[in-house]
Parts: structure tokens; sequence; C-alpha cells
């Protein structure tokens, strides 16, 4: 009768008792030395889809988080979709609120400035003031010009003509003649580039003077008036004369008239320092309503690029469609090139297209490029078409 299979040895166990142990030894342990291997080879597998490395190849080190709503909005800004701008930067806010997003911050302030939102900008200062840890900046117009030539029907209109300085009676008999004849005046200080201690004096006379007969003035590009005005008054100086205090004065009224109450106490102290007497006291009523924005323009009035201005080149209003033709010449003859944006509101992409194709040659004949007080709509603007690789820009410090 056959053997059953089931009493048979298994043939690996058969062939292990026949051979000499240094062999037995070598033949159990192979069976061990592959399982290590299994293992091993395993664990680089894992090794290699949970690595360290893995993860640092999928983190891309060069994205900035802020950068896609600010150039989006800026886009917006620029054709006039000033809600839609509004709405972006407002939706990125309530996430961003760390150092690098203040820029979105920046153009958001300013953009309630220009639509007139008041009460919004007050109520995002409280919340920019928790996350930065500094104040805000103030309610008054960065961009002088964005209300320029505005009307709401109500009063009349005129511009300032030529600078602020005692000398032009052209200009204040024309606002004397326009106060009396309408008893509420916009008027525009937009083009004014310089001031001094009788323009200053008599300018506030005016104001009085409407003030006195309860007639509203409002003034259109008071912040760039007021730079000029306090880069006219030094702290600490008594020996200044008396007739230097209407710079003072005119600077106490622009403060007043932008609500910018924290600056106007601490000039208040220099006042009291300077001179020895008590300074003028805030007033809450007296803080002036924000300006309208400007209408549409077709192309930027730049006649003041001809001889009122011959350090700068200025760009004004809402910027449509423009070759800035004017521009090369003006550049020629300088050895370095400012471009004033204060009173600048808008700038289409077309527009700002040009005006990077010929900053290039300015830049590539060795000059300097610099473009003073641009809104932070606009500078983002600028950014994201490459102006800022061949320009500088200087913002107005609030």
């Amino acid at each position: 009768m056959p053997a059953r299979p089931s009493a048979v040895a298994p043939p690996k166990a058969r062939g292990n008792d026949s051979l000499p142990p240094a062999a037995k030894e070598s033949a159990v342990k192979k069976p061990t030395v592959k399982e290590e291997e299994s293992e091993e080879d395993f664990q680089e597998f894992s090794d290699l889809g949970f690595s360290k490395s893995s993860l640092d190849f999928q983190v891309d080190t060069d994205f900035d988080p802020v950068d896609a709503p600010a150039e989006e909005a800026a886009m917006l800004f620029a054709n006039a979709q000033d809600l839609a701008a509004q709405a972006i930067l407002e939706d990125a806010l309530k996430l961003q609120k760390t150092a690098p997003a203040e820029r979105l911050w920046l153009m958001l302030f300013d953009l309630y400035r220009l639509l007139g939102k008041q009460s919004a900008f007050e109520a995002m200062g409280i919340e920019y003031a928790r996350a930065f840890e500094k104040s805000p900046p103030g309610w008054g117009l960065e961009s002088g010009a964005a209300d320029a030539g505005a009307s709401n029907g109500k009063g009349g209109n005129a511009r300032f003509k030529g600078d602020l300085l005692g000398g032009n009676d052209a200009a204040f008999d024309a606002m004397r003649l326009a106060l009396d004849k309408s008893h509420a005046l916009r008027l525009d200080m937009s083009r004014v580039k310089a001031v001094d201690a009788e323009g200053c004096a008599r300018f506030m006379e005016l104001l009085l003077y409407a003030r006195k007969h309860k007639w509203e003035v409002d003034l259109l590009g008071r912040d760039a008036l007021l730079l000029l005005v306090k880069a006219s008054v030094e702290a600490g100086k008594a020996e200044q004369p008396v007739s230097g205090k209407e710079c003072w004065f005119l600077l106490f009224e622009l403060l007043q008239q932008q609500g910018q109450q924290d600056i106007f106490e601490d000039l208040a102290i220099d006042y009291a320092v300077t001179f020895e007497e008590s300074p003028p006291s805030w007033d809450a009523g007296r803080v002036a309503a924000p300006a309208p924005a400007t209408q549409e323009t077709a192309e930027p009035e730049m006649a003041e690029n001809t001889g009122a201005d011959d350090n700068a080149y200025v760009l004004s209003g809402d910027i449509r469609s423009a070759r800035f033709a004017d521009l090369p010449d003006f550049a020629q003859k300088r050895d370095a090139l400012l471009i004033d944006c204060g009173s600048l509101l808008r700038i289409d992409f077309i527009s700002v297209g040009v005006l990077l194709n010929l900053l290039m040659t300015v830049r590539n004949s060795g000059k300097q490029i610099v473009f003073r007080h641009p809104n932070r709509l606009v500078a983002e603007l600028f950014r994201v078409v490459g102006l800022t690789g061949v320009a500088s820009l200087v913002f107005v410090k609030h």
C-alpha cells in the first residue's frame, strides 16, 4: 500500500537535515535577511511618500496671498468699478490682519475717502489700530484733487489761480467776489504749489470773513495745501516774525476741517511752546464733510506742467486714454523727473501702459524718476504694470 502523502517530510525540512551545520545556519538566515530587506524597502517607499523634502517641494515660498486681491482691486478701480473694488478689499481684510496685508488696508482707506464713506472709514480705523497697534490714517483726503472741479449743485465753484502768496492780488480778489456773489463757494486749491506768511494771512482773512457771515467755503485739495503750509511752520523758532503765526493759524484751520484732532493737539503744544501763548481750541462742530469725487474727464489738464511748477510733472483728475505727449520734452530738460500725483484720482490701464513705455526711455537715459503722493489704489496699479521697476514712490505720511 503506498505511503500517505502526509507521512512524507516536507522538502525544505528534509533538505536542511541533510546539509552540513554551516550550510544549515546559512539556509536558516536567508529568509530572515529577505524579510529585513522587504521591511527596509517598504520603509523607504513610505519615506518617499511622506518625507519632509516632499512637503518642501509643494510649498511656494514666493507666493504672497496679498498680491491677488490687491491687483484685482487696483484693476477694478482703474476701470471705474469702485464698488467691486471695495467688495474685494473688504472680503480680503476679513482674513488678512498681518503686517504684509497693511497695503490692503491702506488701499481701502483711500477708496473710502474717494467714495465719501466716512463712517466706514472711521470704523475700519478702530480695527486697524487693534491689528497694527498704531494710529490709522486721518480722514483728510490724501489725493487732494480727487474732488477737483466737482459740484453738488449748491453755491459757486472756483479754482484758486496761482500760488498762495501775499502778492497774488488777482486770486484773492476773485475769491472775495465769488464769496460775495454765491455765499457758498467750492474752492479748488489743488494747483497751489507755494505759500508764504502773507498769503496765509490773506487767505485766513477771507475764511474768517465767510465765517462771520455764516457762508460756506468748501476747500478742495486741502490735504495737498496742508502739506505746503505745514512745511512753512517750524516749532521752537520764537524769533520768527509775528506774521508767521498766520501760517500756523491756517494749518490749524486745515487740520480742523479734516478732522485730524490728534495732529491738531500736537500742533497746539508746539505753538504754545514756540510763542508762549494759548493756541486755538479744537471745535468738533467745524469738521468739514468729505468732498465728493471728481467727474470723469477725457484727458487730464496739464497746463501746470508748462510753467506753474518747473520742478514736477503734474497728473490730475481722472485720466483716460492719455498720451502724455509733453512728458518726454519735460523730462529731457531736467536731471531727475518728479511726477506729482497729489491731484490724481485715477488712471486707466491704457494710460498707465503709455506712461510706462515713456518712462522706460527716461530711465534708460540714467535719470531718476519719482512719483510723489499717489493714492494707494493708483500705486498698486503702478506695481501691477511694472512702473515700480523704473520709478520710486513717495506716499503722504498719515
